[in-house]
């Protein structure tokens, strides 16, 4: 495939002058991304003013050659992509660095993309508020608009949405980057010109001279508080701001003055502290602190949100009296409390300020664990704001009980007292480890396991190892969390690699042995994430049903069942095409299976940032599912730099949740669900087709002897683990050598993506796509499914979004790494055909052609992600070389490598 022209940079380089700035000329190159105008000039000034400030640190902190070496290389890897320039120009000119050289030249491009991501974000936020609900599809006014009174009604009471925090490492900067960046924000809009550029430069210099790299691992408390960060800034005070947006919706202009009709449907979860799999540094000890930490953090947000919103509560008994409840309520507490309440007490006579300061004392007294004082539980605290609430709406104040106060009731029935819902997840070979101690061979038993679920068990038979022990005193930890914080705090124990129903009744096993008779509620979550367990899996829960101790389960929660889908691992087992057909296949087979059973299923959808890991447009997810596998529910994992990009501005939080809700409304609903089942019956042997080819073709790669030791070869996947980005290991196991099966999805394709390949968010599309198009009429029918079927139109967008951030010239430069021509070759015919066929199916000239502000945000970013691939491509080659490498230089080539992967994360806005 020959090297496109591209446009140079309009908006994007360092200098801040229009040098470059000549018209972008659009290209029909197969296989290239489309350059366009359309940069918004808010969002080119701002990345102007960057660039150029950017600028002048580098000559002020280092000289004026680091600029040049820097703008040397820059236009050098335009040149290349433009054709202007020789395609070795900026190999050249990076193997003439020296050592100290090439890291601030990499650390510079790092910084520059962490700006023009920061510029990005700015610019999404100016976005929102300049477009009205009106102009969005996707917004609630929109849904109302669409959906029928009755449906609405239906849906709504059992509507939920619940995002999953989880600690998986794929946020490569440092939390003091992330926090200089902010400022860099906040400097950029202050009023005063003149103190805007002083702060501007202060903070960027701040930013240049942080150092990129972590020199520790940080452990699973330190992942708990930097989550913790984003509730702080964001989360907590967004939360009323979706249901107030709903409300206004279904309600128009009685929204505010009456009883709010959006349920608090929102939960947030959270695996960070709680998810031991494969990570031997979560124990009990952690997970106990883990809500502790949480706790802290939502308690001393409600006790200043309760005080803050007292301080308006300033209305007089006269004109707002106290209902008879409320008031008896204060004489209670003057009663048990008369120090505190007279301290309190306003001298106007303003007996809600006064009630809800006493609340908020409260709240404080329930942090510190004064027990004389404390909340036993969120629930009371609910109920006194609902008693505040009635008081004021009796006495006609409506819009204060219906405004700051259901605001502060949303943020309470939302995060309770915990903030986030902790789970737990094991591996299920390591509970029948811990069940052979107790049981022997009958560990596998089902029938065995139910009756020590039931009835318990006594010593244990051989010698507990630690890890058995650390199992039974997870079972412990949660029972003394629900105690303090209540059942919501921590109830869900997630198993991963579930393949048989006595990997699920092993988890009751083991809580009746950890506490006997002790009381512990525990909905257990299998997870399946291979293809055969996917396939396996309502056989698997059938069998589940039959056991005593799930159906006594079953009967005091409801019938609710939560069910986990794999979506990382699958595609690591069989490719990204046959992963996707195989999940809408096992939701499919699990809605049958609930419907049946008259089962209020959950889907749990395990997805990653990347697009080899599920990643993608949330809403454009929901809709693809299954008929009747979304009822009303979504639970989704968020991880790593997706935290931060969806929920670290409140802004961008509201329309991401805004857009989900709308997705899951719309998804449940009966029109929906029959296209949806038409679509997928009509082209069930076109995706058979297609998934099949894909999977022989990637299973024949993954599976050729020696790819393990080419994959890390070519790619700087044994350095990753260097970054210091995850308490976790990057394996679930040791092994020796290059092992693909005990490596997690994450580092496999964050190391992908870092070769520009990006091989796992499309390797078999082609074969597959090929193999489709290849019976009578097979084209059009792929046309069609991709016109009609969401699922099928979603897989190749997001494939196509893959190959767009992929370069085939560079990617065939890290693959030549490796003395395993042949390997390169079969990766690189299969890219070229997987684009081939893509665009056939699209019918376009280029890839992203019919995505104008994707293709040219991917356009723009490209030349400056190459500079960064040719940086790392000296690196990696002298290390993997390891010739005339002493320790020093060794180290100078590692650290050189380690800056740029945190370069080409921030440049390609995603890792694993």
């Amino acid at each position: 495939m020959t090297r496109r022209a591209h446009s140079s940079m309009t908006m994007t380089h360092m200098t801040g002058t229009s040098a470059e700035s000549r018209p972008a000329q659009a290209t029909s190159t197969p296989g290239r991304t489309t350059a366009r105008h359309g940069v918004p000039h808010e969002l080119r000034s701002e990345v102007r003013l960057l660039g150029a400030a950017l600028g002048q640190v580098l000559r002020e902190s280092v000289g004026a050659d680091l600029f040049d070496d820097v703008e040397r290389l820059r236009r050098a890897v335009i040149d290349a992509r433009n054709g202007a320039g020789p395609a070795e120009a900026p190999a050249a000119i990076v193997a003439e660095l020296d050592e100290l050289r090439a890291e601030q030249v990499a650390k510079a491009f790092t910084v520059y993309f962490q700006l023009v991501n920061l510029a990005e974000e700015r610019q999404r936020v100016r976005a929102l508020r300049g477009r009205s609900a009106s102009d969005r599809p996707d917004s609630f006014s929109g849904l109302v608009g669409r959906l029928k009174p009755d449906q609405l009604d239906r849906l709504l009471p059992e509507l939920e949405v619940h995002p999953v925090l989880t600690a998986h490492p794929t946020e490569a900067r440092r939390r003091a980057a992330v926090t200089a960046i902010r400022r860099v924000g906040q400097a950029i809009d202050l009023p005063d010109q003149v103190e805007r550029e002083r702060q501007l430069l202060e903070e960027i210099t701040a930013l240049w001279r942080t150092a990129q790299l972590r020199s520790l691992r940080p452990g699973p408390i330190d992942e708990v508080r930097t989550a913790m960060a984003v509730f702080d800034e964001s989360l907590f005070a967004m939360v009323p701001t979706v249901y107030r947006a709903f409300e206004s919706a279904l309600a128009g202009e009685q929204a505010g003055i009456q009883p709010p009709t959006v349920p608090s449907y929102l939960r947030l979860g959270s695996w960070i502290g709680g998810d031991r799999d494969g990570n031997p540094n979560v124990t009990a000890a952690v997970t106990r602190e883990a809500l502790d930490v949480q706790a802290d953090h939502v308690l001393r947000a409600l006790t200043d949100a309760a005080e803050r919103l007292a301080s308006t509560l300033t209305l007089d008994a006269l004109s707002t009296p106290p209902s008879t409840a409320l008031r008896a309520a204060i004489d209670r507490a003057a009663d048990q409390h008369p120090s505190l309440i007279a301290r309190l007490a306003s001298s106007e006579n303003e007996p809600h300020r006064d009630y809800l300061l006493y609340v908020a004392a409260r709240l404080g007294a329930t942090l510190d664990r004064h027990a004389d004082l404390a909340y036993r539980s969120a629930d009371e605290f609910i109920a006194d704001l609902r008693l505040l609430q009635s008081s004021l709406a009796a006495a006609g104040a409506v819009r204060v009980a219906y405004g700051g106060v259901q605001d502060l009731l949303w943020q309470a029935e939302t995060f309770g007292f915990h903030l986030a819902e902790l789970e737990v997840r094991q591996h299920s070979g390591l509970h029948t480890a811990a069940l052979t101690c107790y049981l022997g061979p009958d560990a596998r038993s089902s029938a065995v396991l139910d009756r020590v679920a039931r009835e318990g068990f006594g010593d244990p038979v051989t010698a507990l190892d630690d890890m058995s022990r650390e199992i039974l005193s997870t079972m412990r930890a949660i029972a003394a969390l629900q105690h303090r914080w209540g059942v919501r705090a921590c109830h869900r124990y997630v198993v991963s690699f579930t393949s048989r129903a006595s990997d699920l009744v092993a988890v009751r096993a083991l809580a009746r042995i950890a506490l006997g008779d002790g009381a512990i509620d525990l909905d257990v979550v299998p997870l399946f994430e291979t293809q055969e367990d996917l396939e396996n899996s309502v056989p698997v829960l059938e069998e589940w049903l039959t056991f005593p101790s799930t159906q006594a389960h079953l009967a005091a929660n409801g019938n609710r069942v939560e069910v986990m889908l794999g979506y990382s691992d699958s595609a690591k087992d069989v490719g990204p095409v046959s992963a996707t057909l195989s999940l809408y296949e096992a939701q499919a087979r699990l809605a049958e299976w609930a419907e049946r059973h008259g089962i209020a299923l959950t889907l749990f959808h395990g997805r990653g940032g990347a697009l080899g890991r599920g990643g993608g447009p949330a809403g454009r997810a929901i809709l693809s599912g299954a008929p009747g596998s979304v009822a009303g529910r979504f639970k989704v994992t968020e991880q790593g730099e997706v935290i931060l990009a969806r929920y670290g501005t409140p802004e961008i939080a509201v329309r991401h949740l805004e857009q989900v809700t709308t997705s899951v409304l719309l998804a449940s609903t009966p029109e929906v669900e029959a296209r949806t089942a038409e679509s997928a019956v009509r082209f069930r042997d076109l995706a058979l087709r297609t998934g099949e080819a894909a999977k022989g073709a990637y299973r024949s790669l993954v599976g050729t002897p020696g790819f393990a030791d080419f994959f890390a070869e070519v790619s700087p996947l044994e350095e990753l683990g260097l970054l210091h980005i995850g308490s976790r290991p990057a394996r679930r196991k040791s092994a020796s050598g290059h092992d693909l099966a005990s490596l997690r999805a994450i580092p496999w394709v964050f190391a992908w993506a870092q070769t520009r390949c990006n091989l796992p968010g499309w390797y078999g599309l082609g074969t597959g796509l090929a193999a489709a198009a290849a019976v009578e009429g097979g084209l059009d029918e792929l046309r069609a499914a991709y016109a009609a079927w969401p699922l099928f139109s979603s897989m190749l967008d997001n494939a196509e979004m893959s190959l767009a951030k992929a370069d085939r010239d560079i990617a065939a430069r890290y693959l030549a790494l490796s003395e395993r021509p042949e390997l390169a070759e079969t990766i690189l015919a299969e890219f070229d055909l997987s684009v081939s066929m893509l665009l056939q199916v699209l019918q376009r000239d280029a890839l992203l052609a019919g995505h104008r502000v994707l293709g040219w945000a991917v356009e723009l970013r490209n030349p400056y992600v190459d500079a960064l691939s040719h940086l790392q491509l000296r690196a990696l080659a002298a290390l993997r070389s390891g010739e005339g490498l002493d320790g020093p230089e060794a180290a100078a080539q590692q650290r050189l490598l380690l800056l740029t992967v945190g370069g080409v994360a921030a440049g390609l806005q995603n890792t694993g």
